[in-house]
């Protein structure tokens, strides 16, 4: 994507906790003029470290304009005002695709890479997606993944092709939960259990400690709930580790 190309030494600020993870792991550190306060706190990001070394924005163009970025990056709700104001101020914006797919994951690398003006730099994610696509496992083992309150993946969803690829098949059920019944009577033959913001009590996290639920006859997996926020680039190190942990 040429037209993309920024160039050497721009800077980019991210406005969205699913760009800001595009642009930690293709960015060189003098690229990066901002990103998100959210990629800052361990419970949301697993790159919280990385990006703590960078000024944080609360998702708006107002809070990125002091560190004159050259581009800002959004995605599912920068809108025509926050492109409109950045062309008037000099700057480009570019508006990731939420993924849908894994193709639109592998569009979102390549674009990140040109807009840094280094389409290579989205080659070693890219081949690693590659792999992981050609050798995912021959059959999949039936599985639930289970986040607060019983919800599940939707079978069609970009979460569910993620977990083929471990060699796990999202089971579909009435109203895209489980219930305790489910739980007791037919459990999965893998229960993939997200551990997102595990550490706070609310009545999701209690279903998931029921009891039914924790003695359940199915392999119980973690799932690192932050990964599945965006299910970007870094699935592909989740998905690595549940199929590893699945065999």
């Amino acid at each position: 994507m040429p037209a993309l190309a920024l160039l050497i030494g721009a800077r980019i600020a991210s406005l969205n906790l699913c760009t800001d993870e595009y642009l930690l792991l293709l960015a060189r550190p003098g690229e990066i003029a901002s990103i998100s306060f959210l990629s800052q706190d361990p419970d949301e990001s697993p790159l919280w470290q990385q990006a703590r070394r960078y000024p944080a924005n609360r998702g708006s163009i107002e809070d990125v304009l002091t560190r004159q970025p050259d581009a800002l990056l959004t995605m599912g709700g920068g809108g025509r005002a926050t492109r409109l104001l950045a062309a008037r101020l000099g700057m480009r914006s570019v508006e990731l695709a939420s993924p849908n797919s894994l193709d639109d994951v592998a569009t979102n690398l390549r674009t990140v890479a040109a807009l840094l003006g280094d389409p290579r730099r989205a080659d070693p994610w890219l081949d690693k997606l590659a792999q992981l696509q050609r050798n995912r496992p021959a059959t999949s083992k039936d599985a639930l993944w289970l986040s607060s309150g019983g919800q599940i993946l939707a079978p069609a969803s970009i979460g569910a092709k993620w977990l083929r690829l471990a060699g796990l098949s999202q089971r579909a059920l009435p109203g895209g939960r489980a219930d305790l019944e489910t739980m007791l009577v037919r459990p999965p033959e893998v229960l993939v259990v997200s551990n997102y913001r595990s550490a706070q009590v609310s009545s999701g996290r209690r279903w998931l400690d029921h009891p039914i639920v924790r003695h359940a006859k199915a392999r119980r997996l973690t799932a690192d709930g932050r990964r599945w926020t965006c299910l970007g680039p870094l699935m592909i190190g989740e998905i690595e580790r549940l199929r590893a942990a699945a065999q």
